[in-house]
């Protein structure tokens, strides 16, 4: 790929500033440091408390640990607890912690060295979460789950428990997620909102430097708590040094000239340079980097509103189920992966939980496939013969998914629906979507944890939007809703998928494609690794 003058020295020019910022504290031997850049262009936030988007995630994932976390097997596996158990209730549940864990070194501790972590110090960063004072964008994991009255309790210093309003099996995995890390009292009191960019966990890097906009540096924590399969102390990197290029094709480029370590997904402009149409790396590029492809449980969909008490829903023909079904069998799903995803992606045909997550059943047949002729039966049912006095259907979008959304109009065009789309800024379509005042739109649920609770909450009448941002509502659905909850696994993702069947039935949503990670890295890397919901890993990662 060539680059013009302009675009050379500009480029040239954002390395070096790079690379001057980032000198801070970083070891000299950069074989030894890995380069990750955060293509959000900023990070709003190192609290925990607010890690309400992937890229807080990552770091945090890096500076703190939790109870548990999920590997890429998609397992519920210990970190800062050894193990844990539920009483017959399913109302108390029981974690033992490790007892040789320590804060990372910080002036505000004795004599400027890390303390030890104890029980105590999860109940205060639970609690912490679900109060008023701090505004958590994660106190949803609590509220309304945990009890008003010691809902954390710390019996000793290894020992904590957690007492339940009602059954909620899917705990653990909740427990796994970035908000519930670990802080410390004295450094998150003394900090207040500063505590954002003065983190201190147990992680296996420790915060060293931040620019914000331009450069972060994280260095090895030399105490941290984990070891490998030889016995060796986990990280094996000096240092992980972020840039905040919020350019993917910039990165791409940063990436090829070895000046980045890893890109997450391919960049639209590049995807036919380096996927075949089959989704793999193509040959010229395989010994210069590696592709990594695993599950990534996010579906992309479009929405419907169902809310017929709603003013803005009056006159809309969505209104009727018959219509909306139509739309979903009017949609060729796997045209969409192979023309616009180069048959990276899965199609959605079996109903909204994604594949890999447990309760997906791949043999459903509850889901929607592409039947233009059913399409066409729906319609006249509903009233409309080949669509004929069928209004035309608007459909809100944001910029990035537009073609797939014109090409998602022309195929409903072919059964008589006609459909206009209205290009949307994200923040904007979410606060229409937030208000139930989007009728048809374009969106995409990513899980939170691994358990397909997840995804059905999406469908539960007794939230708000988000997460129900189509107003379902289905009495049925939300008993079963409620009996899952104290099950068993296999058991509840047998409810799973009956919860999944009855609300595809009324399609309040049309499921496109259940996403997929591609994850890039140079060869001279090993040991990369990420989990499903897409939090990478650099404990155990190697440069050549």
């Amino acid at each position: 790929m060539k680059l013009n003058k302009a675009l050379y020295f500009s480029l040239s020019w954002l390395v070096y500033l790079f690379i001057a910022s980032c000198s801070r504290t970083i070891p000299t031997d950069s074989k030894n440091v890995f380069h990750l850049n955060i293509s959000s262009g900023y990070l709003e936030s190192l609290d925990p408390a607010f890690a309400k988007d992937l890229n807080m995630m990552w770091v945090d994932h890096m500076v703190y640990n939790t109870l548990v976390e999920t590997d890429e097997h998609l397992f519920t596996v210990p970190s800062l607890a050894k193990r844990w158990e539920v009483n017959e209730s399913g109302l108390v549940y029981t974690f033992h912690l490790r007892d040789d864990i320590y804060f990372h070194d910080n002036a505000l501790f004795d004599g400027g060295k890390g303390r030890k972590m104890t029980a105590h110090d999860v109940v205060y960063s639970f609690k912490r979460i679900i109060d008023a004072k701090t505004a958590s964008s994660g106190a949803w994991i609590f509220n309304g789950k945990v009890a008003e009255a010691n809902p954390f309790v710390a019996v000793d210093d290894t020992t904590l428990q957690i007492n339940l309003l009602a059954p909620f099996r899917p705990l653990p995995e909740i427990l796994s997620m970035s908000y519930c890390s670990v802080v410390p009292h004295e450094v998150a009191e003394h900090w207040g909102k500063d505590f954002r960019n003065h983190p201190c966990g147990t992680g296996p890097f420790s915060f060293s430097y931040w620019d914000e906009g331009n450069a972060m540096n994280l260095l090895r924590n030399e105490h941290y708590w984990e070891k490998d399969s030889t016995g060796a102390s986990l990280p094996y990197l000096a240092a992980v040094q972020l840039s905040f290029v919020d350019s993917k094709a910039t990165e791409f480029l940063l990436f090829r000239q070895g000046k980045v370590d890893f890109v997450n997904g391919v960049d639209g402009s590049f995807k036919d340079l380096l996927i075949s149409k089959d989704g793999n790396l193509k040959k010229e590029f395989q010994d210069k980097f590696h592709l990594d492809k695993s599950t990534y449980l996010n579906t992309e969909y479009i929405g419907f509103l169902t809310d017929t008490t709603s003013n803005v829903m009056k006159d809309e023909p969505t209104r009727n189920p018959l219509v909306r079904q139509a739309i979903n069998y009017a949609i060729d799903r796997h045209k969409i992966v192979t023309y616009f995803k180069n048959g990276m992606e899965i199609p959605a045909t079996e109903g909204f939980i994604p594949a890999g997550m447990p309760g997906y059943d791949p043999n459903a047949t509850y889901g929607y496939h592409y039947d233009p002729a059913k399409a066409l039966k729906l319609l006249a049912a509903a009233g409309y013969p080949n669509g004929k006095g069928l209004k035309p259907i608007k459909i809100l979008c944001p910029n990035n998914f537009e073609d797939i959304v014109n090409f998602v109009a022309s195929e409903l065009q072919e059964v008589g629906i006609t459909v206009s789309i209205d290009l949307i800024q994200p923040n904007i379509l979410k606060q229409q979507m937030s208000k139930s005042q989007a009728v048809f739109f374009r969106a995409q649920w990513l899980a939170d944890y691994p358990d397909a609770e997840t995804y059905l909450v999406v469908f539960n009448s007794r939230f708000p939007a988000p997460p129900n941002y189509t107003r379902f509502n289905n009495p049925t659905f939300d008993k079963w809703y409620d009996e899952s909850l104290n099950l068993p696994d296999t058991a509840r993702w047998s409810v799973y998928r009956k919860m999944d069947s009855l609300a595809m039935s009324f399609a309040p949503v049309v499921p496109l494609y259940y996403d997929r990670l591609y994850h890039f890295t140079p060869n001279n890397v090993t040991g990369f690794r990420s989990n499903p919901m897409n939090i990478i890993d650099l404990r155990r990662v190697r440069k050549k």
